[in-house]
């Protein structure tokens, strides 16, 4: 009868060393993305930016066009006005009495100050128009500086994708492999080390007897626990996994 094969105890020893790894190839990564600093967040202001800026130029846009029915109903208030004028003071001409007379007097004054109103509003309005066609003008300007700015970026990032997305990728699919590896808790308190590490290291040697994270001393006594690998020991100050590395660089 055949002898069954046993499966591979992993033991703390292979746990650290996994997580050792997989934070070397997550490093690389995290330097990759660092490579493009702050290019997808300048391309995302942008992109609001301008998202912003021809909201507001549709809007002024709009508002311009409101001002200048405005002004042309006014026009045409006028010119009804003027003909109204023109027929009440012909009926002054045959009315037969003082009372009558003075009915069409006050309606030629009626007409008389709506012309002026309007001539008043219509001077406002061709005001609040070049006003508000000189913002729209900086409003333009600004949105094709931005639009510049914006394609100039895309180009810097695009290229600086290009030339790193192939390593990111595969550095992605080892990273994903490696987690395969390692039982799910220590992957959830990796992780976690990770998002609060300013530096992504949740991973570190011993560095001339101090945790590589924090540069806190570590004593001697907890040093040679951490060498031998008996068990996943944390910086009591940082928190980070200490590797068993001992680095005099």
């Amino acid at each position: 009868m055949a002898a069954t094969a046993t499966k591979k105890e992993v033991t703390i020893a292979d746990k650290l060393d996994a997580l050792y790894a997989l934070q070397m190839i997550d490093s690389e990564i995290d330097r990759i993305r660092t490579i493009r600093g702050e290019l997808p967040l300048e391309v995302q202001d942008l992109e609001d930016e301008i998202i912003g800026l021809q909201t507001r130029i549709d809007k002024m846009a709009e508002e311009l066009k409101d001002l200048e029915t405005e002004i042309s109903d006014r026009k045409l208030a006028s010119k009804d006005s003027e003909i109204a004028i023109t027929k009440y003071k012909e009926r002054q001409d045959n009315v037969r009495n003082n009372r009558e007379f003075e009915s069409l007097a006050k309606e030629i004054e009626f007409q008389e100050l709506e012309i002026k109103l309007n001539e008043k509003k219509s001077k406002e309005g061709k005001i609040r128009i070049e006003g508000k066609k000189e913002i729209l003008t900086e409003a333009t300007d600004r949105l094709s500086e931005r639009k510049s700015d914006l394609a100039i970026k895309k180009a810097e990032l695009d290229a600086i994708v290009k030339e790193t997305q192939k390593d990111e990728d595969r550095l992605m699919k080892s990273s994903d492999d490696a987690k395969k590896n390692i039982e799910e808790r220590l992957i959830v308190a990796y992780s976690r080390l990770r998002l609060n590490a300013k530096n992504g290291l949740a991973v570190v040697p011993i560095l001339r007897g101090s945790c590589g994270g924090c540069f806190n001393k570590i004593p001697p006594q907890r040093q040679l626990d951490i060498v031998t690998k008996k068990k996943i020991l944390v910086c009591e100050h940082c928190g980070r996994i200490l590797a068993p590395i001992q680095t005099e660089d």
